[in-house]
This record gives structure tokens, C-alpha cells and sequence, in this order.
């Protein structure tokens, strides 16, 4: 009777076991993405004011492909920026579906010029790391965030030859510290990696960092980051 589906026997049951597997697949699709939470889920979309989760990371790392993406939930987060979009002194920097930020929930001490993806990461981890952090650990609110900088045209560790650093094409952020609501500055020079207060919030943003960014250095990664947190964007995944 089931020979119009094929005549050799041995085929339907193949032909059988593969429909079975396609529709356990369907079924267990559906039901992944029904249960899993949107930051720990990779297909469903990504919003800025969700706290993040385990697909956090890869998908802020994925709007690299998608610049509109980026923008619309720049100003969906109600970050204020100008975009902006030129090439640098040398052909390896420059500054493409980048911006300029004007406010975002936390001042800066410097004005930075930075890639959508690196200030849609960063907003994360303001929002959701650094806010929240400062005020169950140290009781008071961030009123800064100190910055070396962001774009900057030059190689790794500022060196005459090697590799071009991800400031060169802005998708790397240097944090020197913080300045409190009171007015004290946690500086990662002078508090990282202490068991204290400051030092144990300091070792959070930069921990919660690693989730959110492609790659984390601390002074506890070399000498060179004694002073700073380094935060990118690039293809080399570090957490130190």
C-alpha cells in the first residue's frame, strides 16, 4: 500500500526516519525558542535595555553586519550622538558607521569618537554593569567615567611596526577610572585588584566586561594596562 511513497521497502523506513528527525528538529526549535530568554536566546532580537545574558555578547558583536540595526537601538536607548563617517591619516584607520557620542547615560571625560557596535557595547555595560554595580557596592552613584580615549590612528601599544590597533578604526575604548557622586575617583592605577570596596567593584566592571566585549585587558593582563581597562571589538577573544 505504501509503494506509491517509493517500492523498496528499505528506502521508505530511510524516508520515514527522515521525516521523524525533521519534525523532532521543528519541535525542538520551537520549543528552544519558546522557552530560552531573549538575552540568552541568538535569534531573537537585541535590545539595549535588556539585561544581558548569554547571546548578549554575540549579538552586539554581529551588528557589525548591520549599521541600521546599531543606530535604531542607539536611539531606541535614548543615546544621543552625531554619526559620523571618514577615513583616516593612514589606509588602515578610519572611522565608518561610527559616531560621535553626545550623551549616554553616564558623562565621559573626554569627547569619543567610536564605532556604533563599541557604543552600543558600552552602553550595555553602563546600563547594566557599571550603574548597578557602584551602587550596591560602593553605595553611591558614577558622576563620570574617566577615558583615555577612543579612536586613535596607530599600531598595538602605540609601537612603530606590528599590527594596527581596533582604536585605529575606533572599536576599542581605553577606562582609566571612575568619579563618584561624592566626588572620589576609583582609579584603576591606584585601586585595581585591592580587597577592597573599590577595588571588588573594579574587578566586577572588569569581569562583567568580558561578557560584552570581544576582548577585556586589566593590569592583571600586563604591565602596559596598569592603568587602564581596555574594551574591543575585534577578532581575538580575552578576558584578563
Amino acid at each position: 500500500m505504501a509503494d506509491w511513497i517509493h517500492p523498496n521497502r528499505h528506502v521508505r523506513k530511510l524516508l520515514g526516519m527522515g521525516v521523524v528527525t525533521v519534525l523532532m528538529a521543528l519541535w525542538g526549535w520551537w520549543l528552544f525558542n519558546w522557552l530560552t530568554p531573549p538575552q540568552d536566546n541568538p535569534f531573537k532580537p537585541l535590545e539595549l535595555t535588556e539585561k544581558p545574558g548569554l547571546a548578549t555578547g554575540f549579538k552586539l558583536d554581529r551588528l557589525a553586519n548591520n549599521p541600521a540595526l546599531c543606530f535604531q537601538l542607539l536611539d531606541e536607548a535614548g543615546v544621543k550622538y552625531t554619526r559620523v563617517d571618514r577615513d583616516g591619516d593612514q589606509p588602515q584607520c578610519g572611522l565608518h558607521n561610527a559616531l560621535t557620542l553626545g550623551q549616554s547615560l553616564t558623562p565621559y571625560s573626554a569627547t569619543l569618537s567610536m564605532s556604533c557596535r563599541l557604543a552600543a557595547s558600552l552602553h550595555v555595560w553602563e546600563r547594566h554593569v557599571v550603574i548597578p554595580a557602584a551602587e550596591r557596592i560602593l553605595g553611591q552613584k558614577v558622576d563620570r567615567i574617566e577615558t583615555f580615549g577612543s579612536y586613535s590612528c596607530r599600531r598595538v601599544n602605540s609601537a612603530s611596526e606590528g599590527r594596527w590597533s581596533q582604536h585605529a578604526t575606533g572599536d576599542a575604548i581605553d577606562i582609566s577610572g571612575f568619579r563618584l557622586a561624592d566626588g572620589t575617583r576609583v582609579m584603576i592605577k591606584e585601586v585595581f585588584g585591592k580587597n577592597t570596596s573599590q577595588g571588588r567593584f573594579l574587578k566586577e566592571v572588569r569581569d562583567e566586561g568580558c561578557g560584552l566585549f570581544s576582548t577585556t585587558l586589566s593590569p592583571d593582563y600586563n604591565k602596559i594596562h596598569a592603568d587602564h581597562l581596555h574594551f574591543d571589538m575585534g577578532f581575538s577573544t580575552i578576558c584578563s
